[in-house]
């Protein structure tokens, strides 16, 4: 009993320092995944509403990075970088993701593209080295209607695609 406890209470805490933010997009899987890993189609929808990205280097595989820079609607540039830790296509990629590599305070996510019909079931889930840092991401940055804005740049631009005919 103190086993499943002890696991209720690691839960708990790590739920302390989580974002969960899901989505349904009218796309296959394949579809979705693609625009998610592919440096031509990241760039064309990535970020929050106003916001535009430019990539300084790009390498999807694990182990691999991408460097770029959001440019905010207020002419504020942020640089970025994450490193792909784990990719099983068309179904899963874990990243860690922060201002910099060795940024002590990069968050890891994972994001799961599943089917849903002749949809995708999108759901990224990030996790923050401390309580502290997640609600600063919240407070500070919007985090959650950020990830639900990128989110919903991806759906509109992946059913765009798949409305043209376009995805290769």
């Amino acid at each position: 009993m103190a086993g499943a406890r002890q696991e209720t209470q690691a839960k708990q805490v790590a739920a302390d320092r989580e974002i969960v933010i899901s989505r349904v997009i009218d796309a296959q899987r394949e579809l979705v995944f693609e625009a998610f890993t592919e440096v031509r189609h990241l760039s064309r929808w990535w970020g929050p509403e106003g916001f535009t990205t430019t990539t300084r280097s790009f390498e999807f595989r694990e182990g691999g990075e991408w460097e770029f820079v959001l440019h905010g609607p207020d002419g504020t540039d942020y640089s970025e970088w994450i490193r792909w830790l784990r990719i099983i296509p068309p179904e899963r990629i874990a990243l860690l993701h922060g201002e910099f590599r060795d940024d002590p305070n990069a968050f890891e996510s994972v994001l799961t593209f599943a089917p849903d019909g002749a949809a995708t079931r999108i759901v990224m889930r990030t996790v923050f080295p401390t309580k502290e840092l997640r609600d600063e991401a919240v407070e500070k940055y919007h985090a959650i209607e950020g990830g639900r804005q990128t989110l919903s740049n991806l759906a509109a631009y992946v059913t765009g695609l798949a409305r043209t005919g376009a995805e290769g």
